[in-house]
């Protein structure tokens, strides 16, 4: 019997955790556990504890604990607008125009997940 692939193991420590943001991430994790082309973790630092498809980052949760995807430009501004979230800023002092980040709401997080996931994978 082969051994476990490394990202199933990180699928399933994901979905473990028990705090409320990463409780609600694990779902979003399980969502793409069938995805050849997402894993999740992997490396050290920013995006290690991320989504990835083909290596590109597409949704994590931020050191404050806020979801974060990365969708286009546009669809970020109309969920600025309407009060959905608000542009990530990694820190640095500059809001970045295709990553939007949530505060709570985790009924969203699979559906903008799945979103970003189309969106980096296609790209």
């Amino acid at each position: 019997m082969s051994p476990t692939p490394r990202a199933s193991r990180s699928f399933r420590s994901a979905a473990n955790r028990t705090s409320s943001s990463a409780d609600s991430f694990g779902a979003v994790v399980a969502t793409f556990t069938r995805d050849r082309r997402v894993v999740y973790g992997g490396g050290k630092g920013f995006g290690s504890g991320a989504l990835k498809v083909d290596g590109r980052i597409f949704a994590m949760i931020s050191s404050k604990g806020e979801f974060v995807a990365k969708l286009p430009a546009h669809r970020v501004d109309e969920l600025v607008c309407d009060g959905t979230g608000q542009h990530f800023d990694s820190g640095r002092g500059k809001k970045m125009k295709e990553w939007l980040a949530l505060s709570g709401k985790p009924e969203m997080w699979v559906e903008l997940a799945t979103e970003a996931r189309q969106f980096v994978g296609s790209r």
